[in-house]
């Protein structure tokens, strides 16, 4: 039975040979639906473009969480909203046997971790903080590996003592890692000569290949995506506390493709500054064994789409009493998702974890002021995270209107900048990209327009920066899809990546990413402006 509603339907008997397709060598449980007697909830997945009807909602048998909705929250209320950008399985009996068994999985995340970072996060809100989350676009089965998930983490790393030695405050280290796999589509099929298929919609639902087996969704790739989160956070876990974040290795974490680099020299150079400090404070009896020297704190979050996976991996919190998410710290509702009536709203407004919120230019103020008050009805600092994502113009234009009205309602919210989404273009070769450079390098000549959209992601940072100090306002991080391989899929950079450079070391399965030095280049940027906010606000104190 595929999960469908009334008006959504996706005909899989026209799509699918006799055989099954679903079968897969990666299984934790029974195949064969027959072997388990189970009762089915169905669950409806509706189409952003096409009406629905209301469906019944399930009788819930978890405890409810009050809150200040006109409804009770329970783990399975949003079955009761219309959900959109939800995959269809044409075998619903199999996907409920999967989600059985992750039901019985260890959660990936712990509650007490999600609410550290809530604290983190509220420091962020007040200016003390300086929020850095990146990763990858969409993880994939494919590049699972120990050297990928590591270069990730190192040039974060990285990153984040650019950040903290320019805005002299902490820096909250969040990964789009251990779960980023599913992807939202603006169309549910894609279609190649004549051929018309289902979108790809991450590895953890099907697969990019452009056949009908790999582009039907197989609830076995829950499994394996449950088995690759927890197995990248151990290892994650590893490296944090285990000796390699130790700040002492400051001038080891140099990539070895950015060493000869203007980026890579000026890191080195601010790491041997840093390198010194240690070196007066050991000098000085000071101890360098203590965990805030030798470890360091990271946390994972993706976006909030496959909420039957979500659903299954929430725990009630024995010390609380709240529900947490526990497939991630944290996690955020997407702008194809955020509808207030939503299902993903609903689900979300039921769990504790810190919670993030994508806006774009067609975000209306009373809108996100709504959003908030249904999300963090108690307005609780470092629940909310707004995620601007509008390229530099609206930036300028529309952003100025959401943090006053924001303002007005007294809502406490941590603002950060996505100059990643609101800037993505397409090269004269086909493929997508970003422009990163803040004035013309010397490109291949193409159409005008195409050229003139160069240093969008530089231009976007620096708007989000100005409106703050516009507004009075605090900037509270940063958001970005980049990756610790040495990639090209974003045009410009010191170490100049142009258009005919693309399809060198394009391996994104979804939207471009930022290189290491590009990432490092952007880490310098957003460094200057938090020293002259540091400068500026120390001159007001005194004056």
């Amino acid at each position: 039975m595929a999960l469908t509603s009334s008006n959504s339907v996706i005909s899989y008997k026209s799509l699918l040979p006799s055989s099954n397709l679903n079968q897969t060598t990666f299984s934790l449980i029974p195949i064969n639906p027959k072997s388990r007697s189970i009762k089915l909830n169905p669950i409806s997945a509706v189409h952003a473009a096409e009406p629905t009807k209301s469906t019944t909602p399930n009788v819930p048998t978890t405890t409810t969480i009050p809150t200040k909705s006109s409804t009770k929250w329970t783990i399975d209320s949003w079955k009761s909203k219309k959900a959109l950008q939800l995959p269809e399985y044409p075998d619903q009996k199999e996907l409920q046997l999967v989600l059985q068994t992750l039901e019985a999985f260890p959660p990936i995340v712990f509650a007490g971790e999600a609410r550290k970072l809530e604290d983190r996060l509220a420091e962020a809100a007040m200016g003390n903080a300086f929020l850095l989350q990146g990763g990858d676009c969409a993880e994939s089965f494919k590049e699972f590996n120990a050297n990928n998930i590591r270069d990730t983490f190192r040039i974060l790393l990285q990153m984040g003592v650019v950040l903290m030695f320019g805005g002299q405050v902490p820096v909250i280290k969040v990964g789009r890692m251990a779960g980023q796999f599913a992807k939202p589509r603006s169309d549910n099929f894609e279609e190649k000569d004549g051929v018309k298929l289902p979108s790809y919609r991450g590895d953890n639902i099907n697969g990019d290949a452009f056949d009908i087996k790999s582009r039907t969704p197989d609830p076995q790739r829950l499994i394996r995506a449950y088995c690759q989160s927890a197995a990248t956070l151990n290892l994650l876990r590893s490296f944090a506390t285990g000796g390699y974040a130790a700040m002492q290795r400051v001038t080891q974490w140099n990539m070895d493709f950015t060493q000869n680099s203007e980026q890579g020299d000026r890191y080195l150079e601010l790491a041997h500054r840093v390198d010194e400090a240690l070196g007066f404070m050991s000098a000085a009896g000071l101890t360098l064994d203590h965990p805030i020297m030798t470890t360091t704190e990271f946390w994972t979050s993706h976006e909030c789409l496959h909420l039957p996976y979500e659903q299954a991996l929430t725990r009630e919190d024995s010390t609380s009493g709240l529900f947490y998410d526990c497939s991630a710290h944290m996690i955020w509702v997407g702008e194809r998702t955020r509808q207030l009536d939503g299902a993903h709203v609903e689900f979300l407004r039921g769990v504790a974890n810190p919670l993030g919120i994508k806006v774009s230019d067609k975000m209306v103020p009373k809108q996100l002021v709504e959003l908030i008050e249904i999300l963090n009805p108690e307005n609780k600092p470092g629940r909310i995270t707004v995620i601007a994502r509008m390229g530099a113009e609206n930036m300028r234009v529309k952003f100025p209107h959401l943090i006053r009205a924001v303002r007005r309602a007294g809502q406490i919210v941590t603002w950060v900048s996505d100059p990643m989404h609101g800037n993505t273009i397409k090269a004269p070769c086909g493929l997508k990209t970003r422009p990163f450079d803040s004035i013309l390098v010397s490109l291949p000549t193409g159409p005008t327009p195409l050229l003139e959209v160069l240093g969008e992601t530089q231009a976007e940072v620096r708007a989000f920066f100005d409106v703050h100090e516009q507004e009075g306002s605090r900037p509270g991080g940063i958001h970005l899809e980049m990756t610790g391989q040495n990639v090209t899929e974003c045009i410009g950079g010191s170490r100049v990546v142009t258009f005919d450079d693309l399809s060198s070391r394009y391996h994104t399965h979804c939207d471009p990413r930022l290189n290491a030095s590009q990432s490092l280049e952007l880490a310098f940027i957003i460094a200057e402006r938090l020293r002259r906010r540091r400068i500026g606000s120390q001159r007001s104190l005194s004056s």
